[in-house]
């Protein structure tokens, strides 16, 4: 599992062998400019490079893509990458670039490859370009066969080699990228994982091992939630054989009494639905219903790795919803760490009740400056948004504004959409303090709704990722049908707003 592709960073060299992709810019006299080493190679074949540029029609445009079988000086192949304007070239799109370079020379059965320098790019020096590209190609490179007991027959990559005059700039930059894939990853697996395998105990173990990156990690049992009064979290668990669990990660890299930032991740490891029981097509997806949980876990590593100047809190709420005598029923009433009592009308309406407690015993625990909640909450958001982005509801607009900019310049992008007190009556109850569901229409934001009654007034932000965490749109940095969605959103949202 995981990317198991080697980089490294070398200075530029022509290479007398094997496969090298180089990078070709629109605007020349003939379609394209080629770089330096694509001219150095073109000029060694005798114009071979430029005669297979024109008779492919390859401009250098951005996405188009030319591969040269036995393009000359004893290299094996020459796969040239469009770049279109180099100046307008984003970070983003570079870091797509390695993820598509990665995917084209695995279309090519290609164990190992050199690369060769970016130039020209607007506002990135050459070996940060470097490490960027290198980012995209470990991402890409990520697979799930745990179970496979056949080969597939495909060649995997092993090694890529990024040329660049500042190689020794290009690993220091590297460096938090490393971090950041080994979270994403860490993120995948756990959502690909079968609900067999990933019980909400095992799990937290698998959370609890994370202490050798320096997290402090605390698992809470049934019994300890039983006593903090955690009676919603546990509703939804208690159809099960599987008992739930609460993790806390904690990373303490900031001044030693600063507020923490937290986030907190839904983690229903399968979700039958329960009583209201889903229907049987689609339902093996529900093993996916954790991503927010591992997504939560997956950021608190990369922070770890990289160590962050910051403190942060991750919390975790593991449960399975499922169905045996013990279950809850439509219409239990359950009495919630806050004091407030629910009227569980739709027990399939079941991750706001687990983010409740959660929500509640983080903020009234740490104090945190902001809470970020992550979950597959509700259909409706994909209804409401596809796959592109991921619904965010939030009662404070500076962390809402920051939380915009991490998902444009990451690419996990996210939506803002309304709060209102005319969609909060919707979820009041005439027995209990209020029901977990708010009608026919509306429903993402009803839920929502919902979970703003347990944030006790801290700033806020609720992200729905039903649409963007698994079976997900693919990219050329993600294949899988677990994305690890929200890892690197979470990440530069930290390291752009709140490391000193």
């Amino acid at each position: 599992m995981n990317s198991s592709l080697k980089i490294s960073f070398d200075r530029p060299a022509l290479p007398k062998s094997g496969v090298l992709v180089a990078f070709a810019s629109e605007g020349g006299t003939g379609g394209a400019v080629l770089g330096a080493l694509a001219s150095q190679l073109d000029k060694a074949a005798k114009g071979h490079v430029t005669r297979a540029m024109k008779a492919a029609g390859f401009e250098g445009k951005k996405e188009q893509v030319l591969d040269i079988v036995a393009a000359g000086g004893g290299l094996d192949r020459l796969i040239l990458m469009g770049l279109g304007k180099p100046e307008s070239v984003t970070a983003r799109e570079i870091e797509f670039l390695g993820g598509a370079i990665a995917g084209t020379l695995q279309a090519a059965k290609a164990k190992t490859a050199a690369v060769a320098p970016l130039h020209g790019l607007k506002g990135l020096s050459e070996g940060e370009g470097a490490a960027l590209l290198a980012s995209g190609a470990s991402l890409r490179t990520y697979s799930f066969s745990a179970y496979k007991t056949k080969k597939n027959g495909k060649t995997a990559l092993e090694s890529l080699s990024l040329m660049t005059a500042e190689a020794a700039a290009a690993r220091k930059a590297f460096q938090p990228f490393e971090a950041i894939a080994a979270g994403n990853h860490l993120a995948r697996d756990l959502v690909n994982e079968p609900a067999n395998i990933l019980s909400p105990v095992e799990f937290a173990s698998r959370a609890k091992a994370l202490a050798k990156a320096g997290l402090q990690v605390e698992v809470l049992t049934p019994a300890q939630m039983k006593k903090l009064g955690m009676n919603a979290l546990l509703g939804v668990a208690q159809g099960s054989e599987h008992e739930a669990r609460l993790v806390v990660m904690r990373w303490n890299g900031g001044k030693k009494n600063e507020a923490p930032l937290a986030f907190i991740g839904k983690g229903v490891t399968f979700d039958t639905g329960g009583v209201s029981i889903k229907p049987a097509a689609g339902m093996e997806d529900m093993k996916g219903d954790m991503a927010g949980a591992a997504a939560v876990t997956g950021v608190m590593l990369a922070l770890a790795r990289r160590k962050a100047k910051c403190n942060v809190v991750g919390a975790i709420g593991l449960v399975e919803n499922a169905i045996d005598g013990k279950a809850q029923r439509p219409g239990d009433i359950v009495k919630s760490m806050s004091g407030q009592t629910i009227a569980v009308l739709n027990t399939d309406a079941e991750g706001r009740l687990v983010l409740a407690d959660v929500l509640w015993y983080i903020q009234d625990r740490f104090k945190p400056k902001f809470m970020v909640n992550l979950a597959t909450l509700t259909g409706a958001m994909m209804v409401a948004l596809g796959k592109e982005y991921a619904g965010m509801f939030s009662n404070n607009d500076e962390l809402s504004t920051r939380l915009a900019a991490s998902g444009a310049a990451t690419g996990e992008k996210v939506w803002r959409m309304p709060l209102a007190p005319e969609y909060d009556k919707l979820i009041d109850h005439d027995v209990a303090d209020m029901k977990n569901i708010g009608g026919r229409f509306g429903g993402a934001i009803t839920a929502a709704q919902f979970l703003q009654r347990f944030v006790n007034g801290v700033p806020w932000a609720h992200l729905d990722v039903a649409g963007t965490a698994m079976d997900s749109v693919k990219s050329p940095i993600n294949q899988s049908w677990a994305s690890g969605w929200g890892v690197r959103l979470l990440n530069d949202l930290v390291a752009q707003n709140y490391e000193g």
